[in-house]
């Protein structure tokens, strides 16, 4: 049973560690791709759009699905998006998603960093600020673990800068998710939602809010911040194995 993993901004694959290690899959059953322009650089061609990124990952739905069949789709902040995306397009090709620290809904208008970015000019300022030591120190302030928070750090560069620019203004600093929204209707409930009470960009309010309407059960972490399959993989493990069948 394939299982695919989708990390969010500004991290990378590698964040995905502690979770495969409490989870111990077989490593054929697991792919954890890079989104485009977060570890190496993307198409010339690729727009780097929230609908560009999601076409991307259903493209690797696509693919997976057709090679191994129905697909457990995982993703954390803006891989969780993507995959509440994704499981409104494709929910057919997908056994179960989980959401980890991401979701949308009308009522939410974004983050305050996520507003900044949306503007130009004053988004390039902060990116710029976002560098070398103070970018582990802002990764450390927002609750990733230090040695976590060093590795992620080093890829933090231009390419993937320019990335998250496009991608956060696409969607309007995150309250521009309307047309998405309206599509979460056609998900299945074979999913979850999992929280920390501390994440200081995504209220437990919009979890809830999400979880009553997709009808999927929410875990909240108490204490946890916005990586919360980082700082609590065996939770998070256990919870998805419950929602893969999965004996422990």
């Amino acid at each position: 049973m394939p299982h695919l993993f989708v990390h969010g901004v500004p991290d990378t694959p590698a964040m995905w560690g502690p979770l495969l290690d409490a989870l111990d899959l077989p490593p054929a059953e697991v792919r954890t791709p890079a989104m485009p322009g977060f570890v190496e650089a993307p198409p010339a061609d690729f727009a780097a759009t929230k609908d560009a990124y999601a076409d991307w990952l259903v493209d690797r739905i696509d693919t997976l699905h057709a090679e191994h069949g129905p697909i457990d789709l995982v993703g954390h902040d803006w891989g969780a998006l993507l995959t509440l995306r994704a499981a409104s397009l494709r929910p057919e090709k997908l056994r179960t998603w989980a959401a980890l620290n991401g979701g949308f809904d009308p009522q939410y208008g974004g983050h305050l960093i996520a507003r900044i970015w949306n503007r130009p000019v004053l988004g390039e300022a902060l990116m710029a600020l976002n560098r070398g030591f103070t970018a582990r120190l802002t990764l450390r302030a927002f609750g990733m673990p230090a040695d976590m928070a060093a590795r992620e750090a080093a890829h933090i560069g231009p390419t993937m800068k320019r990335c998250i620019l496009k991608l956060y203004r696409s969607a309007g600093g995150l309250a521009d998710l309307d047309a998405w929204t309206a599509d979460l209707d056609r998900t299945h409930d074979r999913g979850l939602l999992v929280w920390g009470d501390r994440d200081p960009f995504l209220p437990v309010a919009l979890a809830e809010r999400l979880s009553t309407r997709l009808g999927v059960p929410l875990q909240v972490e108490r204490g946890a911040g916005h990586w919360t399959p980082v700082v609590r993989p065996d939770a998070v493990a256990a919870k998805l194995r419950a929602l893969w069948g999965v004996a422990g």
